[in-house]
């Protein structure tokens, strides 16, 4: 009897997960004002300022990425590429600059994981001072 319920326990658990992080998704794809989703408009970013990306802006997007767990890291990659396309496309920047990218990387990333972010900065010798504003600012 104990078994049978400790196991529903555990199988509503995992569906209550599951669907909580569906419903995330559903609201970033249903469609603002404008009549584009937080999704459709990260693609646009990308999807505009994908030229832009060399090889060694694409390893430094990865090396930045490390901390973030396996299963999450391509969604990660994407939210902060739209950001930093977003950053690129607002500039016009021709290239892109590892000033884009932390300024993208800060932007996207939720403020709860600010320490990790800034000690992976410190790893790669890039000093945060001057993106402090951004650290200040909560991710859209």
């Amino acid at each position: 009897m104990w078994l049978i319920f400790f196991w529903s326990v555990f199988v509503f658990v995992l569906v209550a997960i599951g669907g909580y992080f569906m419903f995330r998704k559903f609201l970033k794809k249903m469609p603002k004002q404008d009549g584009k989703s937080i999704l459709d408009w990260q693609d646009y970013h990308i999807e505009k300022t994908l030229h832009l990306w060399t090889p060694e802006k694409k390893e430094l997007l990865n090396e930045l990425v490390e901390p973030v767990p396996e299963i999450f890291r391509d969604i990660a990659k994407q939210k902060i590429a739209g950001k930093i396309g977003e950053f690129a496309l607002a500039e016009n920047a021709e290239v892109l600059t590892e000033e884009l990218i932390v300024k993208g990387y800060i932007a996207a990333t939720p403020k709860r994981d600010h320490k990790f972010l800034r000690r992976k900065l410190n790893e790669k010798n890039i000093d945060v001072t001057p993106y402090e504003t951004y650290f200040q600012q909560s991710p859209s």
